[in-house]
């Protein structure tokens, strides 16, 4: 690997410290009764409310249509992503002192397959969130599914729901850029 490329994936890898302090997602929700919003944090390793009582506040209107609560604690992959994004992180730093250019193709293959596999698996959660529902629940509409849109905006009845990357998300995309980046001027020198 060229100099430049092994200064770029030193800085790849390091931007794969920042979903440690960031959160990766955020999932917001705008309604007549709520001008100011409810919003969700989707952070490495947990989940929070936008506000203090925002997720209390999710979980107990989610109750009225069947929803399951949102608990943080329940949720396998918020335990070992940090060791997936800090073993990315590891390996792109060994990446860079080794200056190989296999072990950049294999990090930024591995990167892409694991974010990937994140974003299945975050559909997932949603579709099962959101049409799985409580058949006793207060509210029932006919027909009527709650998942939440993967990336974008949706109408849910009276709910207009967003769901973007955070700060630790755009980390996550600018670092795979990267990696992409440098495979692509990886392969032309080599074919130069």
């Amino acid at each position: 690997m060229r100099r430049v490329s092994r200064i770029g994936m030193a800085v790849a890898a390091a931007l794969l410290g920042v979903p440690f302090l960031k959160p990766l997602w955020h999932i917001g929700l705008i309604a007549p009764q709520y001008p100011e919003g409810l919003g969700l944090y989707i952070w490495i390793n947990q989940i929070t409310g936008q506000k203090p009582q925002d997720l209390d506040s999710i979980n107990g209107l989610n109750h009225y249509i069947g929803m399951k609560e949102i608990i943080p604690e329940s949720i396998p992959e918020l335990r070992f992503m940090p060791y997936l994004v800090g073993g990315l992180l590891v390996l792109g730093l060994l990446t860079a002192l080794a200056g190989k250019r296999p072990l950049l193709y294999a990090w930024t293959g591995l990167f892409v397959l694991l974010s990937l596999a994140g974003l299945a698996d975050f559909w997932k959660w949603g579709y099962d969130y959101g049409h799985n529902l409580d058949p006793t629940a207060a509210i029932r509409v006919p027909g009527m599914a709650y998942q939440p849109p993967l990336i974008g905006a949706k109408q849910l009845l009276n709910f207009y729901a967003t769901s973007w990357p955070a700060a630790g998300g755009w980390a996550l995309i600018l670092s795979l850029g990267i990696g992409v980046g440098l495979c692509v001027l990886e392969r032309r020198s080599v074919a130069a």
